[in-house]
């Protein structure tokens, strides 16, 4: 089970954050483990959620229930809670570690954005049951998003993971996307270093993804697992523009 970078991540369309995009329309940071630097409009709600199913040996050694929400506060800063509100694993279900997050982000061109991306997770989660980590552990992941000719787009994420739990992890990130119309396809490659909060979780996702309404994008997708301990997982997933809050 991951610990505090949970399903924080990039959509399989190429996202471009430009002036003129309707603050209506959804941008999900799902489905791939990596985040882009870009933010939801300020005031504005986007939830995203997700079905997954995953396992070493065989995809029913585990579920969950994905969910994160994102306000806008700011032009640069986004707020988010996170985490799954059910998993299930060989010890029983429940909910799992929940956590916050907040983006700070910035433009270095209209096509280039940065952000810093601090995370805490609140062990919420059953560590007897094998849901959680049974303390709070901390992130902090660094990200550099580009859009590219063709309608091409890049994500690269790295930073310490699992920060509380003793030695250390770190998550490192490749995403790539290219979409056409409301259709897009994502490739990622990620790497969670062995560390206290866990063993070494590595692996290669692929998704697509079709935008039927401005504000509501749905999600298909797996990822397998290039390490022993590496599960596989297939998942499904939406994310909707909720709009305005104030």
């Amino acid at each position: 089970m991951r610990r505090i970078v949970t399903v924080l991540t990039v959509l399989a369309i190429p996202l471009t954050r430009a002036a003129s995009q309707s603050p209506r329309d959804a941008n999900p940071e799902r489905p791939t483990y990596a985040t882009h630097a870009y933010a939801v409009a300020p005031g504005y709600l986007e939830a995203e959620q997700g079905l997954s199913m995953r396992g070493v040996s065989s995809y029913a050694q585990g579920t969950s229930w994905d969910v994160a929400l994102k306000v806008g506060v700011t032009p640069h800063l986004q707020a988010e809670v996170f985490g799954p509100f059910y998993v299930r694993g060989p010890g029983g279900g429940g909910v799992g570690d929940l956590g916050l997050a907040l983006k700070f982000r910035t433009d270095l061109s209209p096509h280039a954005a940065v952000a810093l991306v601090p995370a805490i997770t609140a062990p919420t989660g059953s560590a007897a049951k094998g849901l959680g980590a049974g303390r709070a552990l901390g992130a902090a992941t660094a990200v550099l998003s580009v859009d590219l000719p063709a309608s091409f787009h890049v994500d690269l994420n790295a930073g310490p993971t699992g920060v509380g739990a003793g030695a250390t992890q770190w998550f490192f990130s490749a995403s790539g996307s290219w979409g056409a119309g409301s259709f897009g396809l994502t490739g990622e490659c990620f790497d969670f270093t062995p560390g206290a909060a866990g063993a070494r979780f590595a692996g290669l996702l692929g998704a697509l993804s079709y935008r039927f309404a401005p504000g509501a994008v749905l999600d298909l997708g797996g990822a397998h697992g290039t390490t022993r301990s590496s599960p596989n997982s297939l998942f499904i997933g939406l994310t909707t523009n909720l709009g305005r809050l104030i």
